[in-house]
Parts: C-alpha cells; structure tokens; sequence
C-alpha cells in the first residue's frame, strides 16, 4: 500500500513507482510520467516559488498548472499530453479540451474562425452545450501552446479536458450565477419599494426632496446590480466589439448600460424619467433564466459526462498472482497489458480483459444499455468502466487507457457532438446575422420615437434590443441533439456523427444485413458432408486452417467446431470479402467460401451435395485445386425482437429490405419469418453497394444496418449507417451509429426516439422564428417595457432548453 502523496498533483504515489523530481533541493516524489515532466519543467524554468505559494494541492493532475506556466511550453511535452491528445497519422494530432468563457453561438463561431486560421491548424470543432473542443493540428508547423495562446488571445481559456475538473468549473459557473442573480434580485426587491410610491402617489403627494432622496437611493441600490450582476454582459460586449463582431450579450449590455446612463443623468440634473426598476428587474429576469437554462444544459449533458466519468482512478493490482493475492494500488493509467487486477463487489472494473478468476456479474448498463447485470465466468470478457455486483474477480488486463472499449465510446460521442448538423449550421448564421440586423433596427426605432416622443424612445430602444436577442435560436438544435444523443446512449445505440439523429428520422428504407444483424451470428457447425476421400474431420482441420485468421462468423463456427485439433498451417491466402478464402494447406492450394465461389474454380457441384444447396440452411464448401472436398452446414437464429422491429418500421411507412451474401433459399426463409418483402440474396458487397446506389437514386434515404467487414463500404454509402456492437472494427468505425447493446429492440426505440427528435428541434426552430417575429413588432410599438424584454429573451430560451429535455423520457414519446 502507498503511503506517499505526489508532490505536483497530490495522487496517491503507488508503492513500486519511483519518479523523484528534486525540489528545492529536496527529492520530492512523483505519481507518474506526466506529473514528473511538469514538475521538472517548473523547477528548470526557476519557478518553483509556485511550489511554496500554492495554497493547496489540486484535485486532479490536470489542475496542477500554475497561471503563470501557460507562457511555457508544458502543454507541447510528450509525457503531459498522454491523457487528452491522440496521435492521428505521422505528424498529425487531435486534443481534447474545454473552453471556458463561451456564452453564445457567436463566441462557437469567433473561436473556430479563429483558432481555425491559424497555419497548421487542420480543424477546429467546439459544442455550444457541453463547452467541448476539438483541435487537431499539424505538429510541425504549429505547437499546441501556440494555439492556446491565441484562444487566450480573444479572451478565453482552453484547458485540457479532464472530467473532475470540467465538474468543477460547472459547479463553479453555477454558483457564481447564483450569487449575481441574489444580487440583483435584492437590487430588485429594494428599488421597487422606492419606485411604487412614486407610482401610486397623486400629483403633488410627493415632495421634490423626498422624489430625489428616493432616486438616490434607487441609484445606490442598482449600482450593485450593473457592476456586478450585469458584469458578464459588459465584459462579454466589450471583447465582441473589440473584435469587431456582434455578439449576443451586445444588445443586452447596450440596453442595460443606456437605461442606467440614462438615470443616472436624470437623478443628477434632478429633471426626466429614470428606469433603476427597469434595469434591476431586467437583469434579475436575465440572470433567473440562463440560471435555469445553464441548469437544463447541464443536465442535458450528464450521460457524455457520467460516460467520461465511469474509469476509476486507481486499481488492486496483484502483482505475483497467482502464487499470493496480496495486492497494491496502482494508477489505472499504469497498468500494463497482461496485470492481473483484483475486483471487489461493488468496484468498477478498471480495464478491458478477461476473467481469470471467480463468478460474479456485471453491471453494463451504461456501456450498453442492458439494465440487467450481465454473468462473468472464467474465460469471459470484461469492459472497463462496468461495476461487480456480486463477489470478487481475478482479470487479466488486455486494453488499458485510450484502447479500451469505453474510451472509443467516448471518442465516437465527442466526435458526434463536435460535429455541426447543416441545420446547425444554417440556424448559427441566421442567428449571427440576425444581431446585426437587430442593431440597426433598433436604431431606426430610437430615432423614429425620438421625432414623435423622445420620453419614450430610451425604454423602447432598450426593449428591442433585449426582447428579440436570438437565444433560442441558437440554442434550438444543438441543444435537442445533445439531448437526443444521451438519451440514445443510454438504450445502447451510441451516436458517432453529428448528423446521425436527424438521418435516422428521416430514413425511408431499411437495409438489413442478414448474418449477426437480424440473426445472432452466433453460428454453429450442425452438419458435414464429405465430396471426397477425404473423412470428414480431415476437411474441418483444413477449413479451419483457411479461417484460421477470419472474423466472420461462419468462419468462427467452424474453427469452433476443431477447437483441440492441432490445425495445418495456411500460407498465401487470399481473401475475397464475401466470397470466401483461397490459400496453400499441406502444399495444396485450397478454396473455401460460398459454392458459387468454389464451382468457379472446380465446377459443377457434385449429386451428392445438390440436396445440402437446395436445403434454405447456410452451406459453405471446401475444394482443392480439382475436386469438391466437403460441404458445412451452418445453423443460426433469427433475433427474437426482430420480428417486433420489421413489423414497426413497415407500420411506419418504412421500406424494408433485406440485402445478404447469402444463398436465396436462406434469405427467402429468413425474409418470410418476418415479414420482408424485397429480399436481395448472394449479394457480394460489390451488388450491395450498387443496390443502395440504386435506392439512392430513386430518392430514397437508406439506414442500412450490418456488422461485418463486407458491410463497410455499403455503410459508408448509405446516408445513416447502424453497426452492430459485437461486429467487425471496420464496420464499427464506419457507422454513423452503433448498436451497442445488439439488441434489436434498442434500434427500435432509437428509430422512436429520433423521429421525436426531429419533431422537437422542428417545434423550436417555429417558436424561435414566432417569437422573435411576434415580439420586435410588439416592441417597436411600445408594448413591451424592459422587465418585460427580460422576461421575454429568458422565457424563450428556457422553453426551447425544457422542450429538449423531453427527449430524455423513454419512448412512449
């Protein structure tokens, strides 16, 4: 057991890690690689006064930066960049990071534009919702402090992603927003008490002493509210205009600044109206609605965050297993492939591997979105970041860190939440060039009303530029996407592209993949048929020779089916995606695959073997160079909720086909069982692709759904792509989503929940455009008062952030 802190970040320092970093003269010990790599850069840089001035450890490594080491170079070293930055071809690399200071669309489309302009920078992608961005860059030419740097230039900060910290600043963002809406609600509260008898009173009730003692003391009390409460809006307007661009909070910092300007000259000449109760109303309605908005925002990102969040921190590794089951605590991001790590009941697992040791049961359900606990025996594969429930286990590491399944999970959300949908897009220009509009409307309004009554014409200016603020629309998609994104993650069905949600609403054909798509894949060896001489179990040790290197799942059936044998080795092969395999066995060149595949080499089929091809069963053939050797026959079983899914998607209006490489008797028996009437069967992935085209061309908006490595470029094709969780990595990576838990059902909710979607990003795009429409008239008129204003641009952007959440209930939507 570790009974040591680390001097930089303040984790535990595991027992057989020696990282010493000389402190002041003193050795001073260190976690990791990356801790050590900062705290020698501080103390070669003379900076280790940072050391004896911290007022205390940090709570996570990403923390353990002093401000003043942003000048240097510590983002750029190796070792530091381990945990938020991925290597994407030789010279390139993508970071993680969170920005902080983003309030609006606007300041999304400054920092792309921005950061994005920069020489070597290859993409720029930034969340609206989560606060999350995507650098990628081309290391020669440009270093990543460099690219901070110029955030940091145009008044934000870019920090490292790290999901303690990200928690932190949003409790942080919370708690400040909490206290300028006190502030200003006590501003309020108090300014109106001297505003209502003023109001009340009849002409000559109130003194002009008393009206200006009560205008002073107005004033006193709205100071508070402008200077502090209102300090966001100012601060976020003066750095938009010192880019020369329009944001959101210009307006709004213009309204507040001219009605309080405004009175103030009023209370000192002793002459005009004031508007203390206007502006301490206004910005205590402001304040009220983007708290409850930041509140729905953040809650509508829990899933991405709780997914970030599932990895622990430390793991009992049990270093001499299994000659003792003593163990120490090691940092997960230190466990190397092939440790074994002890699980108690209740613990996360701490890396993909296998069960070595012990019964139990995992908790997956975020991972997949299997609410039951899945049964782990000796011999079965654990993901990392699921929980024990039961009783210890033994596992044997075999990814950890940026390899594990949990951390692809992650990476495929962040992508897909990056990712800016043409909706979003267009929606972000109407918005951005919608204030600008607004400002030279409400120009035109102030100018018009000071001709025909200028003591109306500040509170009439100030409402037009707050009530009509394009929030909402900003906000409208983005928002319900992300929501809709969590909501699908947590059924099983992981979004990786940013459009994903809206395609598969607007889907009008189905294509399914037959084999581990709409049957288990989970194939066994029932039957063989021997052609030659050669007895039955010779041809299953060669076959299994041929797919010895295969991960399809007839070719996993039959190495299945000869697990003890000592196979032959296979040289040359050749593999032919769809078809099948040809390589040398015992100095024979042999083919296995399809029949027409094998009859193109020898032939005609033999009598023997015409009632096995008639038969709807999935038969593969074994030849040599002259001769038919052996057919196989493969059984499989058709997914029990895929009869529910094709019933509901045809009840929808929806198309369905089903497009295989298997013989026709096959598809036929499987299309009848469920219901499908355009069956495509021995399609090659060349005929799938050509089918999908012609679908294409027709119109139609394809989903097609598959899993192996012959599906992935008809699933690069098709406008949504679904793979199957357990299927090939290629088809995987393609896909524009991901069926996680390979249940048939959570596709048919996802299907569900997306249409529902699409209907709530429509319903706020129509109010955000209503409103907007409806409220400037109102406001040039005079019918609309500041407070008012306030209450309307609030009102409006929580609407659209409540509408949103109502994607997160379960289907019954």
């Amino acid at each position: 057991m570790t009974s040591q802190s680390c001097y930089h970040c303040g984790q535990s320092v595991p027992a057989d890690v020696s990282l010493d970093v000389s402190v002041g003269g003193t050795l001073r010990p260190m976690c990791c690689l990356g801790c050590q790599a900062v705290a020698r850069a501080i103390v070669e840089n003379g900076l280790e006064d940072y050391y004896r001035t911290r007022g205390a450890l940090p709570e996570s490594p990403a923390q353990a930066v002093p401000e003043v080491l942003d000048r240097l170079a510590l983002f750029d070293h190796a070792d530091f960049q381990k945990s938020f930055v991925r290597e994407m071809g030789e010279n390139e690399r993508e970071a993680s990071l969170m920005l902080e200071g983003i309030t609006c669309a606007a300041c999304i489309w400054l920092n792309e534009r921005h950061a994005g302009g920069l020489p070597g920078v290859v993409a720029v992608d930034i969340n609206y919702t989560t606060r999350r961005a995507r650098v990628r860059w081309d290391e020669t030419r440009i270093r990543l402090s460099e690219i901070l740097a110029a955030i940091a230039a145009i008044g934000y900060r870019a920090h490292p992603y790290d999901a303690g910290r990200h928690e932190e600043l949003a409790r942080r963002e919370r708690r400040d927003a909490l206290w300028r809406l006190w502030v200003a609600g006590l501003g309020m509260m108090q300014v109106m008490m001297y505003a209502v008898p003023v109001y009340v009173a009849g002409e000559g009730e109130i003194t002009a002493d008393v009206e200006s003692l009560l205008r002073w003391a107005s004033l006193l009390l709205t100071l508070p509210v402008v200077v502090y409460s209102s300090a966001p809006f100012f601060r976020n307007a003066w750095r938009d205009l010192r880019l020369r661009r329009v944001g959101m909070d210009v307006p709004v910092a213009l309204g507040v600044g001219a009605a309080f300007l405004a009175s103030v000259w009023a209370t000192w000449v002793q002459s005009g109206e004031v508007y203390f109760d206007s502006v301490t109303m206004f910005v205590f309605f402001l304040l009220g609605g983007r708290f409850l908005e930041m509140n729905a925002r953040q809650k509508a990102v829990s899933v991405t965050e709780a997914l970030a969040r599932l990895m622990p921190a430390f793991a009992h590794r049990l270093a001499n297993y299994p000659d003792d089951r003593e163990f120490t605590q090691v940092m997960v991001g230190d466990l190397p492939v092939g440790a074994h790590v002890l699980v108690r009941p209740g613990e996360t697992i701490p890396a993909d591997g296998r069960v070595v040791e012990g019964n139990s049961a995992a908790d997956e359900a975020l991972l997949t979105g299997e609410s039951r606990p899945v049964r782990k025996t000796p011999g079965d594969r654990v993901t990392g970041g699921s929980v024990n429930t039961e009783s210890p286990l033994v596992i044997r590491v075999d990814r950890v860190g940026e390899g594990t399944r949990l951390s692809a999970i992650v990476r495929l959300m962040e992508r897909a939440a990056l990712e800016k949908p043409r909706v979003v897009e267009l929606a972000d220009r109407i918005a951005s060039r919608f204030v600008a509009a607004l400002l030279l409307v409400a120009l035109a309004a102030a100018v018009a009303w000071m001709v025909h009554d200028p003591q109306r014409a500040l509170w009439i200016t100030v409402s037009v530029l707050v009530v009509t603020c394009p929030c909402a629309l900003s906000l409208a998609t983005p928002i319900a996407l992300t929501v809709a994104a969590g909501a699908l993650a947590r059924d099983g069905l992981l979004v990786t592209r940013g459009h994903a949600v809206e395609t598969l609403a607007r889907a009008t054909h189905f294509v399914f993949d037959k084999t581990g798509t709409l049957t288990t894949g989970r194939m066994t060896l029932s039957d063989i048929l021997p052609l030659s001489d050669l007895p039955a179990d010779q041809c299953l040790a060669l076959a299994a020779a041929l797919e010895a290197g295969s991960e399809h799942p007839l070719a996993k059936a039959i190495r299945a089916a000869a697990p003890s044998r000592e196979l032959p080795l296979a040289l040359d092969l050749i593999n032919e995606p769809g078809q099948g395999v040809e390589g040398l066995v015992v100095e024979r060149r042999l083919r296995i695959g399809r029949p027409a595949f094998v009859a193109a080499r020898v032939g005609a089929p033999p009598a023997a073997a015409e009632s096995w091809l008639d038969a709807s069963d999935t038969v593969i053939a074994l030849a040599d160079e002259s001769r038919w050797l052996a057919l196989f026959r493969i059984a499989d079983q058709v997914r029990p909720e895929a009869e529910t899914l094709i019933a509901e998607l045809r009840r929808d209006g929806k198309t369905v086909v089903l497009l295989t490489g298997d013989a026709p008797a096959v598809a036929e028996t499987v299309a009848r069982r469920l219901g499908i009437d355009q069956v495509r069967a021995s399609a090659t992935p060349q005929d799938k692709h050509e089918c999908v085209t012609e679908l294409q061309s027709r119109g139609a908006v394809v989903a097609m759904v598959g899993d192996g490595v012959n599906d992935a470029p008809v699933l690069a094709l098709a406008q949504i792509s679904v793979a199957m969780g357990g299927g090939a990595e290629l088809a995987r990576t393609q896909a524009d989503m991901v069926l996680l838990s390979e249940n048939l059902d959570h596709l048919r909710r996802g299907v569900r929940r997306a249409g529902f979607s699409l209907r709530v990003i429509r319903q706020n795009l129509w109010w955000s455009f209503a409103y907007n429409f409806v409220a400037l008239p109102l406001a040039i008129a005079g019918y609309v008062t500041p407070w008012m204003a306030g209450i309307g641009m609030s009102a409006s952007s929580l609407l659209v952030v409540l509408n949103s959440l109502r994607i997160q209930r379960s289907e019954e939507n």
